[in-house]
């Protein structure tokens, strides 16, 4: 399929100029076209589709995934290496089973979302999305928006997703492969893209959605939530940080050199770009794998992953965010004042900070990682107190036994997610964004009782 034949999507039409009254227009033929379709399909033909849609997404031999990947990073953000594993991880986890256990988590029963079902209390009880979703996707990661845009097919809700300018193409070409499969559900879904902020064409989406999903930064949620009229509901993902965790007896039992690579994936994924990604790496003194030795040896990982992974092109502002804090640590390893620094020669590809200063401290991303020393995870807790609220994942590096005992503490001082090191930027399908539930936050229950 030539990209010259994608037309279909308001986004589709490079140049065009949209309107309030055209953003209104298309919210109500999408309302129209969920009437017609979307709200009368059960669950397995949605499910099934949904399953046939990831299957072609890891094909190589898709003609949509080949445009995706031959496409300039400027659009997709990601160079074709980091970009095909990311969609792997991705769809791999779409499978029939798994969307199936999805709805069962939120629901108890699926049949709930086309019928009333038994409850134990001797009620009845049915769930109804919403019937239009406006979507805001963020700038710098278009996976989030692929579950997004499920999961409001799951609820057999229209939805508009409104893009950032320039970051539309990914989407495009995921909602093109709906439409392949399966038109009535792309006919249920409008993409477009915009720089935010219009006043007038997010006024129109806005007083047409009854629900509007949105990620991104606190302040642009902030204006979301004061430019939306009361009665509409708003799910907002804003800033996170996220961070690893190396048990001191974890090397005995899984292995130095894996632990080694499993900290470099969560580095490497989406060139560490989004709320799951690690920004520090706390690695626990007085076991056999010392944290100097612990940094140094994810410098050696990351300078070799960098030859079949690259990071690619990076914009010049984050480039030098890179460079300035690069200066500062080599500044304070030359007075040797508790700093070491590796990085890659002639290029900001990647960059490995060992700090004996605990206190949780954001990178400048792209594969720029902190390693410090912590004696024990009270210790950790203690430190990282001040971003308590902000934390949205921990990768733990221990036995499985250990693991659940280091999950209790985490999950009583709010962590929303604890997951194996190497598997931050993997989460299941069904995993609760910010300890929230995936569907359950867009539904309205009814329940009914009978005497």
């Amino acid at each position: 399929m030539p990209e010259a034949s994608l037309d279909y999507f308001l986004a589709d039409k490079a140049g065009a100029e949209l309107t309030g009254t055209l953003v209104t227009d298309a919210c109500q033929t999408l309302r129209h076209n969920r009437d017609d379709y979307l709200s009368q399909v059960g669950n397995e033909p949605i499910i099934a589709k949904l399953a046939e849609v990831a299957s072609l997404w890891r094909s190589p031999n898709y003609e949509l995934r080949k445009i995706a990947l031959a496409a300039d990073p400027e659009e997709t953000g990601f160079p074709l290496e980091v970009l095909a594993a990311g969609l792997d991880a991705c769809f791999a986890d779409w499978t029939q089973e798994n969307f199936f256990m999805l709805l069962a988590q939120e629901f108890g029963d699926p049949t709930r979302l086309h019928s009333f079902a038994s409850q134990s209390n001797r009620t009845f009880s049915m769930v109804n999305g919403p019937q239009l979703i406006a979507h805001i996707a963020p700038g710098n990661l278009s996976v989030p928006v692929f579950q997004s845009i499920a999961f409001g097919l799951l609820l057999r809700s229209a939805q508009f997703l409104k893009c950032a300018s320039g970051k539309s193409l990914l989407p495009r070409l995921f909602g093109h492969s709906l439409h392949s499969v399966e038109p009535g559900l792309a006919a249920s879904l409008e993409i477009a893209e915009w720089k935010g902020g219009n006043e007038s064409l997010e006024s129109a989406l806005f007083a047409e959605a009854d629900c509007v999903v949105a990620s991104g930064s606190d302040e642009s949620l902030i204006s979301i939530r004061q430019r939306l009229p009361l009665a509409k509901r708003l799910v907002g993902y804003g800033h996170r940080v996220s961070f690893g965790y190396v048990e001191k007896l974890a090397n005995e039992v899984m292995g130095t050199e894996a632990i080694i690579a499993r900290a470099a994936d969560d580095v490497i994924a989406w060139n560490q770009h989004g709320c799951l990604s690690p920004h520090v790496i706390y690695v626990e003194q007085f076991g056999s794998l010392k944290p100097e030795r612990f940094a140094e040896m994810l410098a050696e990982e990351l300078e070799a992953r960098n030859e079949a992974m690259p990071r690619g092109p990076i914009s010049t502002q984050e480039a030098a965010s890179i460079s300035t804090a690069r200066r500062f640590y080599k500044i304070r390893s030359a007075n040797n004042v508790g700093a070491l620094l590796w990085e890659s020669e002639e290029s900001t590809d990647w960059t490995v900070v060992y700090e004996d200063e605990t206190q949780f401290q954001s990178s400048p991303l792209n594969r720029f990682i902190f390693v410090k020393p912590i004696k024990h995870l009270e210790e950790a807790l203690h430190v990282l107190e001040p971003i308590r609220e902000s934390v949205s994942t921990v990768g733990l590096a221990a036995s499985e036994a250990r693991m659940r005992e280091l999950a209790v503490p985490l999950a009583r001082w709010g962590v929303p997610r604890i997951c194996p090191l190497g598997q931050m930027q993997r989460p299941p399908l069904a995993w609760r964004h910010d300890g929230r539930p995936p569907l359950g936050e867009l539904i309205r229950w009814t329940d009914l009782e009978i005497g």
